[in-house]
């Protein structure tokens, strides 16, 4: 079984040694704060007050045997290259190294880190992607197998009647709203006409549903 160090308890670090050690793996977990290595102590194996940058103290530790080595230390930029040599000379092949900014990570990187990552950035992005996504389609379950959707109009709708058969005959739902300039329509004419910005509320089974939302 591989073992795994964490080198660093903040949050990140905390909930990477938590997780790691709760799917039954082997986890040293380290931190030079005696309160942060006190309360991941009741999770994994080993928790040890050090200092991550002195060799001997890593080796001593036990460190320079593991698999793997997550530094997770953000802010003392400093403080993460200097564990991430010491790692590398004690022999610890491969490193998971935390970094703040795209500079810090390259530098991480030239010194020999195997994989860097970017926990607040990753982040950031997913909630903006999430954010965006539910402004332009929202769905709703009806049941196990049908949902609604609610969109903005796609561009490959703009110009369509909303009784046109390809609705149904391209896309597999069914129109039953839409909104124009701030106006709900439910009943249709032919003549209605799907515009830039308007707003379409369609049924129809998950798959398809599912389907759609790549589509826009």
């Amino acid at each position: 079984m591989k073992q795994y160090a964490v080198i660093g308890l903040g949050k990140f670090g905390f909930h990477v040694a938590k997780g790691l050690a709760q799917q039954g793996l082997d986890v040293i977990a380290a931190d030079r704060d005696e309160e942060q290595v006190r309360e991941v102590s009741e999770y994994v194996k080993d928790a040890i007050t050090l200092d991550s940058t002195d060799m001997k103290a890593l080796s001593e530790a036990g460190i320079g045997q593991v698999d793997v080595a997550i530094v997770s230390i953000g802010e003392n930029v400093e403080a993460s290259i200097l564990t991430v040599m010491a790692l590398k000379e004690i022999g610890v092949e491969t490193i998971i190294a935390k970094a703040i900014t795209r500079v810090h990570g390259q530098i991480l990187s030239k010194i020999g880190a195997t994989k860097i990552v970017y926990p607040e950035m990753d982040t950031a992005k997913r909630l903006v992607k999430n954010m965006v996504t539910n402004m332009h389609y929202e769905t709703i379950d009806l049941s196990i197998t049908m949902k609604i959707a609610k969109l903005t109009v796609p561009d490959f709708w703009v110009g369509t009647s909303i009784l046109s058969a390809s609705f149904e005959s391209d896309y597999h739902v069914k129109p039953i709203a839409y909104k124009h300039q701030g106006k709900w329509h439910t009943k249709f004419e032919n003549e209605d006409i799907l515009e830039a910005n308007d707003i379409v509320v369609v049924i129809g089974d998950n798959t398809n549903i599912e389907a759609l939302s790549k589509q826009v």
